[in-house]
């Protein structure tokens, strides 16, 4: 089977659409394939990049062009099915990501309660994260603050790894006073936004407002978060994946 063939196999298998991370997984199994390499990453990417079968969902998701009505008719992206807006979408998709990320950096992953039946490829975002109730590291006025948080990571002494706020249109001060509210605490904090948006983070994380927690937030292009994703998924061993 060609090499094309096989990323077709796979991304027809995962319901014709799939991230760049779960092909590298899957496309590399698909039986009577030589890749000629043991790590064919950049063949998979330049192969879904170039080959017009494919077509280009979101970054860092693909999809076959065969089944473009059809896919998109499922992640309600298509005018004529629509049952969500892009941007509820976008928003979604990338909760989806670090969600994803966290958990395969063996951190324990929450989203808030009015975003756990949100569908991410598939399954709603409650299945992808671990948690189900908020860890109480606090106490109750800040943890209800934290659980409207789009995405935490919790380290296994159930405290908060990283904080991630996903910002397509909406103002970035909200966040960041959200993020400003656990300065005591040592997280890390993430503005997630399209990287036409980074002068204007850059702008207001430079306030006098945001001076304590200044060197601890950090801006995060959707493209670059996509690359985070497609990393993860080719540095993480499978049998850690499959708890093996």
């Amino acid at each position: 089977m060609k090499q094309h063939e096989a990323v077709m196999q796979a991304m027809r298998e995962s319901g014709g659409y799939a991230t760049l991370g779960h092909l590298y997984r899957t496309a590399t199994r698909v039986p009577d394939t030589h890749w000629g390499t043991k790590t064919p990453f950049a063949s998979i990417r330049r192969i879904v990049q170039e080959h017009k079968e494919f077509f280009k969902i979101r970054p860092g998701l693909w999809a076959l062009a065969s089944q473009r009505d059809e896919v998109l008719a499922k992640l309600a992206l298509d005018a004529k099915f629509d049952s969500r807006n892009p941007e509820e979408f976008n928003h979604t998709y990338y909760q989806g990501l670090l969600v994803q990320i966290g958990n395969l950096k063996d951190y324990e992953t929450f989203v808030p309660p009015q975003d756990k039946n949100r569908p991410f490829l598939g399954r709603k975002l409650a299945e992808v994260a671990t948690l189900k109730k908020f860890h109480e590291f606090t106490y109750d006025s800040l943890l209800q603050r934290a659980k409207t948080i789009d995405v935490s990571w919790f380290n296994d002494r159930r405290f908060p790894k990283a904080f991630f706020e996903v910002e397509h249109s909406t103002p970035m001060w909200n966040s960041l006073v959200k993020f400003k509210d656990f300065e005591d605490f040592r997280v890390k904090y993430y503005i997630v936004a399209d990287v036409k948006r980074r002068k204007e983070f850059e702008r207001k994380i430079s306030s006098s407002a945001y001076s304590s927690i200044k060197d601890s937030v950090k801006f995060l292009s959707y493209e670059k978060l996509s690359e985070w994703h497609t990393q993860v998924f080719k540095t993480v061993p499978i049998d850690k994946e499959l708890g093996l």
